[in-house]
């Protein structure tokens, strides 16, 4: 039989998804050894490893195959845009993608005006801008704080995450439309769902369950 490969985004979500794989009866004894250095992880009873990639890099693993099931957020999944099958929402890390900016901007993305975003997801501001919203904007790239951004004059609105709000509060900025709800998502490689059907199966039932509650 041969391994069923997990990978799990770094942080927070890998440390949340490993308890519920073990409340699903898919332990990793090693994993729990914070000393180790190792990278790969392994069950060698249920025939199952694990592994932690950053998370832009969880959907590369899975659509290569060189990772069966992929734990990531639903941020990730829509940035990548890679070939996979997204099979459940694991209902962690529950947030939103927001545009936000100073009140004031509310009245550019009423009347579709030119203007810039600032973003850390280029590709789901784009989508949301040009696909949903049909408004011409230009989009820049940031890898830092965006909130600086309307603040400095760089963009008028950000597209980002907001768990609280409280960041964009203490600097004067607000959620002035939501783009989509996140989550964590379980994604499984697509040539592994037929190969290993059974096994990959079980596992979506059982975390399924799980998150039910």
């Amino acid at each position: 039989m041969r391994y069923l490969t997990f990978a799990l985004a770094k942080g927070r979500l890998a440390a949340e998804s490993l308890k519920m794989f073990e409340k699903a009866g898919i332990p990793c004894e090693e994993m729990k050894d914070k000393n180790s250095r190792k990278l790969i992880f392994t069950n060698e009873e249920q025939k199952v490893r694990f592994f932690l990639a950053k998370a832009s890099d969880v959907p590369t693993y899975v659509e290569y195959g060189a990772a069966d099931v992929g734990v990531v957020g639903k941020d990730t999944v829509l940035e990548e845009g890679r070939k996979l099958y997204e099979v459940l929402d694991l209902g962690m890390g529950r947030c939103r993608m927001c545009v936000c900016g100073p009140k004031e901007a509310r009245e550019y993305l009423k009347h579709h005006e030119m203007i810039r975003v600032a973003t850390k997801y280029p590709a789901i501001a784009k989508d949301y801008f040009y696909n949903k919203k049909h408004q011409t904007v230009e989009i820049i790239k940031l890898n830092g704080s965006v909130e600086l951004a309307p603040i400095v004059g760089l963009a008028e609105v950000i597209v980002d995450i907001v768990e609280t709000g409280s960041t964009l509060r203490e600097n004067g900025l607000e959620v002035l439309e939501e783009v989509c709800p996140l989550s964590a998502r379980m994604v499984v490689n697509q040539v592994s769902m037929k190969r290993e059907n059974q096994r990959i199966t079980q596992v979506i039932q059982r975390m399924k369950q799980l998150v039910q509650g």
